[in-house]
């Protein structure tokens, strides 16, 4: 695709995202099955339906990414598939590139990951399936299934299924909160 090209349909995305905007906040279930096209129209390549995508998450190329069935992507996530850094040491080598040099690679996101807030996924990440990223975290390499990771850069943490009494407190807390809206479409 072209620059210009490609920096028109941005245009329009971005655009489309505005209109979303308002539905995200009064229904997420709504919003979600208007975004999801949207996002495959563009590129992104879906195996299932995604549980929910900010708007405010920032996706470099759609291309290069594959999310799973029940994916959370929460606000400020950045997908990035590209790297400049080859440009730079190449430089510093003394090898100067005649122009800047982008290494792009895929993301691949496995069936119900959570990634929390301002987590950032590098190009070339793999997360299997049952995976929490923990918030502000920074991930590169593969991530393997029912793994927790948190931090920068991200390390394993636990297994989902280390400690199932933990999940069942935590479900029993007064603050846990059953979405209303998804009940409200299994009744």
């Amino acid at each position: 695709m072209s620059r210009t090209r490609r920096a028109i349909s941005r245009i329009v995305l971005h655009t489309l995202k505005i209109a979303l905007a308002p539905i995200e906040n009064l229904s997420p279930r709504t919003y979600m099955k208007l975004y999801v096209p949207l996002l495959s129209a563009y590129g992104m390549r879906l195996n299932g339906f995604p549980r929910y995508i900010s708007l405010r998450a920032r996706f470099d190329d759609f291309d290069f990414i594959t999310l799973g069935e029940r994916t959370v992507i929460s606000k400020y996530v950045i997908l990035l598939t590209h790297d400049y850094s080859l440009t730079t040491a190449l430089i510093a080598i003394g090898e100067p590139p005649p122009t800047d040099i982008a290494v792009k690679r895929e993301i691949k996101i496995g069936a119900n990951v959570f990634i929390g807030m301002n987590a950032v996924i590098l190009p070339g990440t793999e997360i299997g399936d049952n995976v929490i990223i923990g918030a502000a975290s920074v991930v590169r390499g593969r991530v393997p299934s029912d793994s927790i990771v948190f931090g920068n850069p991200a390390q394993r943490v636990g297994s989902l299924r280390d400690h199932p009494e933990r999940w069942r407190e935590r479900r029993a807390a007064p603050s846990a909160t059953e979405d209303w809206e998804l009940r409200k479409d299994r009744t």
